[in-house]
């Protein structure tokens, strides 16, 4: 069944999740108070309804949708509990599983998600996690779309920590390549470096890594911040991550 949806907020990612939902045919609106005109061009493209102000759009919506910044999260689920929403609230951010219950403390009916993969324009590339109470029907809402979902048997929380184990390694080892040349660079063996990476594919990856750092990884601080608490609630080591979201600082937002 068609479901009116609140978009919460449309940057590259949560641009496309809400055009697949569009797409599915449901009614899906965002909130235009407090954005800029890059966002307000990419809701317009994705065919989003603009509902103007965050209660208006809870006002109208069944169902929200939360994709963004890690850490803004918690803020946006504290902003849509204050205005009495209580609709399903499926929370597809990358945070930690102990963020996520908290998010679900503060909304009772929240779905806990993880997305992998790109934004999602095609089928196969992006795979949309989901946990708890209620992810059945947050995975109906895709259903038959380019936006795979899986459902994780297990509680709030479940499909938050895939999502931190599987950025653990990609987005981490990322920052490694990144402070591996840095260090190559200041030692003056800058180009020795490259040139024992050609036996592999790591000059590549590097490249990868430079050009996604300098458009998103302003991002990825929190993601990693949130990579690191995962670990240290496990007793495991979190400064990897702590040190990666200290490289990703280095990469200001410029848009």
């Amino acid at each position: 069944m068609p479901q009116r949806v609140g978009l919460l907020h449309p940057g590259a990612m949560g641009a496309a999740v809400g055009r697949v939902l569009a797409a599915a045919g449901h009614d899906v609106a965002w909130a235009s108070a407090g954005r800029g005109p890059e966002t307000r061009a990419r809701a317009e493209a994705a065919g989003l309804t603009d509902a103007g102000t965050l209660q208006a759009l809870v006002a109208r919506s069944s169902v929200v949708v939360s994709v963004c910044p890690p850490h803004a999260a918690l803020d946006v689920a504290q902003a849509v509990a204050a205005t009495g929403f209580s609709g399903a609230y499926v929370d597809a951010n990358a945070v930690s599983p102990a963020t996520a219950r908290r998010i679900a403390e503060t909304l009772p009916n929240a779905v806990d998600g993880g997305i992998v993969g790109s934004p999602p324009s095609k089928a196969g590339t992006t795979r949309l996690y989901l946990s708890g109470p209620g992810a059945a029907d947050a995975a109906e809402l895709f259903a038959g779309t380019v936006l795979e979902t899986r459902i994780i048997d297990g509680p709030v929380g479940a499909a938050s920590a895939l999502k931190m184990a599987y950025a653990a390694w990609t987005k981490g080892s990322a920052a490694l390549l990144l402070t591996a040349r840095a260090l190559a660079a200041a030692e003056g063996v800058g180009p020795a470096l490259v040139a024992e990476w050609r036996y592999g594919d790591l000059e590549a990856q590097w490249t990868q890594a430079k050009a996604s750092a300098e458009s998103k990884g302003w991002r990825w601080v929190g993601e990693m911040e949130e990579i690191a608490a995962s670990m240290r609630a496990q007793g495991l080591p979190d400064g990897f991550h702590r040190a990666a979201a200290e490289v990703y600082r280095a990469y200001p937002r410029t848009n």
